[in-house]
């Protein structure tokens, strides 16, 4: 379990850490989804880390539900959060892209579609997209995080 505090300076909510030995730092931005890039850059230049250390996770409307997608580097692919870091720190860094994307997805706005409760058959697959996102950060850590896709 982490202790999340709030860290104005960061505009998140911060817990840090110890995985494999190395320091690590999990931020959850406070800001407005498409001003994500604030919080990450303001804890990147106080902790003087370059993009190459930073992996981000996140939900992605090209991919659908229970596949994700290691990478990185690459185009924000409309995402307006991405696009917010992007801008902010580069695009060379870690990303862990989780697809949310399923039939209602077509008959939805975007932005209401990405605000909605994951169906129950989905809230079921949520653990294991989890423990697959959690080996992913760890890869990272350990210098072995590649391109690569899981489906469940």
């Amino acid at each position: 379990s982490l202790d999340w505090r709030k860290r104005d300076k960061f505009k998140a909510y911060v817990a840090e850490g110890l995985i494999d030995d190395q320091k690590v730092m999990l931020l959850k931005p406070a800001t407005m989804y498409n001003l994500t890039g604030d919080a990450v850059q303001a804890a990147a230049q106080f902790y003087k880390i370059t993009p190459a250390d930073i992996v981000v996770a996140h939900d992605e409307l090209a991919l659908q539900f229970g596949v994700i997608r290691a990478r990185v580097g690459g185009s924000d692919a409309g995402n307006n959060g991405i696009k917010s870091v992007i801008a902010a720190i580069g695009q060379d860094f870690a990303r862990i892209r989780v697809g949310i994307a399923n039939e209602h997805l077509a008959t939805t706005e975007a932005a209401d579609f990405v605000l909605s409760r994951f169906n129950k058959g989905e809230q079921q697959t949520l653990s294991d997209i989890k423990k697959h996102a959690t080996i992913y950060v760890g890869a990272f850590i350990s210098g072995s995080f590649d391109h690569t896709t899981h489906t469940m």
